[in-house]
């Protein structure tokens, strides 16, 4: 790398001095020298070579001094390092400079041994100061980049490390959640595009903002649907119950939201969620151009697939038994075993309940309706119909009481 230095003195013999002392740098390409005779003079040089390292200024010049010229570099947004050149007795304007922010200052008559070191360290200085601003700016980029994805907590961790082996694609436990808006489509066709993209814009953003309260990440947003995972990619001992946390908030959250539109007369579908645990390919999926963190596998796929159980269901949160064993104490009430498409086997799920229906008396009056259509007991129809009767909203009872009444038994259900 060639220094470029730009000195400022009014000295008619100073410049033929410094290019004669300075020969052999010049010649090897180690050292640039610009000059000017006043601190106007300087300014424009600047602009015209904005790539000028440092700067070595006199004090006494015409038009426009090297104090002057100092307040002016130290106004810049490029701030030049700056030596000031005075005379030896002259202490109260070295004091001055060097309180404006000199980097350091010579005497007069200019010791060229003395300005060779001066210059050499001056230039380690910006350079160490230009490799700081680098790496604090890759910093930023790599934070603004990770915020997408994970909290602020998280992102900020990850881009004060560096790539980190939890980028690199490999098989991880995780809990995910997939979310997605019923009827969206219909409302794109129906919701002028600034409104729509208000609508969007907030609810992203809000859903977002639940994510990142849980620590979760968020790995995908595809339009109306939004991927999130937990214990990824740093470890969380509780990922489970931190999923099923976040998708009662989620749905909370959801459920404001769509009443605040509802008031301004848009029409918003309810939010679906489905909850999963379970092992899946996880890392950055971007190649060496792109940064994209997501996972892939079948634990990915089967939350999706109990998201969409829930328009069957007619429940907004479905969750599998395994997240609900690996999340622990565990409140909700069993939806059955229900056979997934693209599944040979059933799939335990649940919709998990707050602390207050949970304890409700309508919530032990399901269990045992359950109870009884899990062991093929007549008296399940009955159960379910006096449920429904007395709790009209109780979606999923409906479903139950419609199965049996269509002639279905036990708790297998086969979706459509």
């Amino acid at each position: 790398m060639t220094a470029t230095i730009l000195v400022v003195d009014d000295e008619p013999d100073l410049e033929a001095l410094v290019l004669q002392k300075f020969r052999r740098k010049i010649r090897d390409g180690t050292v640039a020298f610009v000059f000017a005779h006043d601190g106007i003079e300087a300014l424009a040089s600047i602009e015209q070579h904005p790539h000028v390292d440092m700067v070595v200024s006199d004090i006494n010049m015409p038009r426009m001094d090297g104090l002057s010229l100092l307040a002016k570099l130290q106004e810049a947004e490029d701030k030049k390092s700056t030596v000031i050149v005075s005379a030896y007795g002259d202490m109260s304007n070295i004091r001055t400079a060097m309180n404006r922010g000199a980097f350091d200052f010579l005497t007069k008559p200019i010791d060229f041994g003395d300005l060779e070191m001066t210059i050499d360290k001056t230039i380690r200085h910006v350079e160490a100061m230009r490799e700081a601003r680098r790496r604090q700016l890759e910093a930023e980029r790599a934070h603004a980049s990770l915020s997408r994805y994970f909290s602020p907590q998280i992102a900020s961790r990850l881009a004060a490390v560096g790539d980190s082996d939890g980028m690199q694609v490999h098989w991880r436990e995780i809990a995910t959640i997939f979310t997605d808006i019923s009827s969206f489509t219909s409302l794109v066709e129906t919701v002028a595009p600034d409104v729509l993209g208000a609508l969007l814009n907030e609810y992203v953003g809000g859903m977002t903002d639940v994510v990142f309260a849980h620590e979760g990440t968020v790995a995908k947003i595809i339009g109306d649907a939004i991927q999130v995972l937990f214990n990824a990619p740093g470890d969380q001992p509780d990922y489970a119950r931190r999923a099923i946390a976040c998708s009662h908030n989620l749905d909370i959250w959801a459920q404001a939201f769509r009443d605040r539109w509802k008031d301004k007369g848009v029409s918003f579908g309810a939010t679906r969620i489905g909850v999963h645990a379970g092992p899946a390919l996880v890392g950055n999926f971007g190649g060496s151009r792109f940064f994209d963190y997501t996972a892939y596998g079948d634990t990915i796929n089967t939350a999706a697939r109990l998201e969409a159980a829930n328009k069957h269901l007619g429940t907004r949160i479905c969750v599998s038994a395994a997240a609900a064993d690996r999340a622990g104490n565990f409140q909700g009430r069993p939806v059955g075993d229900i056979l997934l498409r693209g599944r040979s086997e059933p799939l335990r799920a649940f919709e998990p309940l707050q602390d207050v229906p949970f304890k409700a008396t309508a919530n032990a009056q399901y269990g045992e309706a359950f109870a009884k259509l899990e062991a093929g007991d007549v008296g399940a129809m009955p159960a379910f119909a006096a449920l429904v009767g007395a709790h009209a909203d109780d979606a999923l009872a409906g479903f139950h009481l419609k199965r049996l009444l269509n002639g279905a038994k036990g708790a297998r259900i086969q979706l459509d």
